[in-house]
């Protein structure tokens, strides 16, 4: 089964891996990392919620007004 992976930079350092189709999110110090531990957590999440994923999500971007300080 392949899902979505949605990595931001961590201000601490690392990566933030999201995975929308599951909802789990998790951390690692690499990119690699990141995706191993978005992995695993997925896989645990969906041993104990079983999910028919049918669609993938629509990753866009946006735009928003600056904010005035």
């Amino acid at each position: 089964m392949e899902l979505s992976a949605v990595l931001t930079a961590a201000p601490e350092g690392g990566y933030v891996a999201f995975n929308p189709e599951t909802g789990t999110t998790t951390q690692g110090e690499t990119v690699e990392e990141a995706l191993a531990n978005l992995r695993e957590a997925a896989e645990l999440y969906l041993e104990e919620f079983p999910a028919i994923i049918t669609t993938r999500p629509f990753l866009t971007t946006f735009e928003v007004a600056p904010h005035a300080s």
